[in-house]
């Protein structure tokens, strides 16, 4: 099991946290020094927030704990492929690398449909790397999204 397959492992684990709330799973680690500093989950639901992406809520942790916004030097594994929101504040947030799971073919802001987090317009570019236990992460959302529409026909 390579690096990358086994930090994904822990997004994966905070996704399905997510997952047995009724949230979208997704689920963010950030990684400094080959320590988590920082684990989360989607809570858009349960807070209520728009702004409630796993990302979002690791970057702030990362934040905190690392006591300064710069996160250079850290590394965040993603279940989903960041949304536009998301990929902005890894920019903002100075974040050297991002390893993400499966696309997001609707609403990618990475790769999918925009490039933004490595764009060579933006003042930092961060390195992407994608499809790193990709079938897994997919399949929990997969089977999330299987659940939800169940539960609706019920």
């Amino acid at each position: 099991m390579t690096k990358d397959e086994f930090y994904m492992g822990k997004a994966l684990a905070e996704a399905k946290k997510a997952f047995d709330l009724g949230e979208i799973p997704i689920g963010a680690v950030i990684i400094y020094q080959k320590k988590v500093i920082a684990a989360a989950y989607n809570l858009r639901e349960n807070l209520p927030s728009a702004t409630a992406h796993a990302e979002l809520l690791a970057i702030e942790k990362a934040c905190r704990q690392l006591h300064r916004w710069r996160l250079t030097g850290c590394t965040l594994y993603v279940t989903v492929e960041p949304c536009p929101m998301c990929a902005g504040a890894i920019v903002n947030s100075r974040i050297d690398r991002v390893v993400y799971g499966c696309p997001d073919s609707k609403g990618g802001g990475c790769r999918s449909v925009f490039a933004i987090a490595d764009s060579p317009a933006l003042n930092h570019r961060a390195e992407i790397t994608t499809d790193i236990r990709k079938e897994e992460c997919a399949q929990l959302m997969k089977d999330f999204f299987r659940w939800k529409r169940k539960k609706i026909d019920n």
